[in-house]
């Protein structure tokens, strides 16, 4: 994989120059300007991963520069600030404007290399604690011992060593996401950054902008596409992409460049596509609310992630893992569940799968006291937490130990079964109840995988 890209930006020719050779050498790609207007135009054909900024310049000066980017769509990158007649209070503009560091000229060749590894290190860091705030807490591999997760975590590894895109299939909550961290992780591409994207957390009409950036106001904004360059991006849910985007998306993957939303100029497309579904991708195609050419474009290699019920041999280590975990990051008391609360939860269903019992040990440890987890109290904590229709009215267990969205669904699909059960098929007499368009409830039963002709 080609090295991380550093934007070195010097009026003097000869540093641009020295700087730019040694960088090459050391395996980074480079791009370099000469002053504020050519930097400009530098970023807007492609978002670096360093810059090396020198304060004084013939338009305008470093420091304004560097103030410009932070007071728009903030700093692109991290940035080093260079000067031969830097001072304390310079310095200390430079960090208050954000910048990592600031190198003294003439420059010393170990230090700018030391310096260009560090700032490019704490920018990988950074990406990733975000990551990990939003998502914690991940697993850095898949835990189970189980053959099929062993197997999975095989066939994970091999297809890790080639760059072809992967669609990953499974329920809400078995761990897609922690497989296409541990994909990337085990990639070529590893050094390069993880950029995960929630496809049905993008505001209506945003997908272009979040997905490929924009050039608009005089304001610069790099998409997740753009961000992920040199390494992975993580499409979760991209069944609910909008047809737009998907367009865009197919001429992107098909020309190796797109143009951000407002510019003229191309992009350059260089990350790894993961995507991650719950949805039959083929039947959405079937239905035309998917492309079929994007469905072939992700769909080279397909990997399944098994439910939680199909290895809950593993339970047991998942149950230690979170425990160990939560006592370690978040300072809760240790408790382990005893043989027979444990024997217990190997026979439960999980309908939330890990995530509901990531969920359940947390509550656990948080509401709980004494060193043991028991069965009783691990039969209150499931049981207390779980409600939904069933066919004749009464109530069975739907899991809320899951996002409100995939909660909302599996309502939904109870009460729909509920009354197309009662009104035995009749859409009319049920769209007359449930207070609904007959159009619009036909779409529904289609997006929760209701098919009216099969139940007649």
């Amino acid at each position: 994989m080609s090295g991380p890209l550093v934007l070195v930006v010097d009026d003097e020719a000869d540093i641009r120059e020295l700087v730019k050779d040694i960088l090459l050498d050391e395996g980074y790609q480079v791009s370099v300007a000469q002053d504020a207007a050519q930097a400009r135009a530098a970023l807007r054909e492609r978002r670096p991963d360093l810059i090396l900024l020198d304060i004084w310049m013939p338009d305008v000066d470093g420091i304004s520069l560097l103030k410009e980017w932070r007071d728009g769509e903030g700093l692109p990158c991290q940035v080093v600030m260079m000067s031969g007649h830097g001072n304390v209070e310079t310095a200390v503009e430079a960090t208050r404007l954000g910048a990592y560091d600031f190198l003294e000229k003439p420059l010393s060749l170990a230090k700018l290399l030391l310096t260009v590894q560090r700032a490019l290190e704490a920018a990988r860091l950074v990406q990733e604690n975000v990551g990990l705030r939003r998502h914690a807490p991940q697993l850095a591999t898949p835990v189970g011992r189980s053959p099929i997760m062993q197997r999975l975590r095989e066939q994970v590894k091999r297809v890790a060593q080639h760059d072809s895109w992967v669609l990953i299939s499974g329920e809400p909550g078995s761990g897609r996401e922690t497989f296409a961290r541990y994909l990337h992780a085990n990639s070529p591409r590893r050094s390069g950054q993880f950029v995960d994207v929630g496809v049905s957390s993008i505001a209506p009409g945003n997908s272009a902008r979040e997905l490929f950036g924009s050039e608009q106001d005089d304001k610069l904004h790099y998409g997740r596409l753009e961000q992920a360059s040199g390494g992975t991006l993580f499409l979760d849910e991209v069944a609910d992409m909008d047809i737009e985007a998907q367009a865009q998306l197919v001429g992107a993957l098909d020309t190796g460049s797109f143009l951000r939303v407002g510019g003229t100029d191309p992009v350059p497309v260089n990350v790894r596509i993961i995507a991650a579904t719950q949805r039959d991708l083929q039947a959405e195609v079937d239905a035309r609310r998917f492309r079929e050419d994007l469905f072939y474009q992700l769909n080279v290699v397909p990997l399944e992630v098994p439910a939680l019920r199909e290895h809950r041999e593993d339970v047991p280590e998942l149950l230690s893992f979170y425990v160990d975990y939560f006592v370690e990051h978040e300072k809760l008391s240790y408790r382990h569940f005893s043989l027979s609360a444990q024997n217990f939860l190997r026979n439960h269903g999980w309908p939330g799968n890990v995530l509901e019992l990531r969920n359940l040990v947390q509550r656990l440890l948080i509401l709980g006291a004494g060193e043991e987890i028991g069965q009783e109290e691990t039969q209150t904590a499931v049981g207390a937490l779980q409600l939904s229709v069933t066919q004749d009215g009464g109530l069975s267990r739907l899991s809320l130990d899951q996002p409100l969205r995939e909660a909302r669904e599996a309502f939904e699909r109870s009460y729909l079964e509920y009354q197309l059960e009662k009104h035995g098929g009749n859409v009319s007499k049920m769209a007359q109840e449930a207070g609904m368009e007959r159009t619009h409830l036909y779409r529904k039963l289609r997006s929760v995988g209701i098919e009216i002709k099969e139940r007649r």
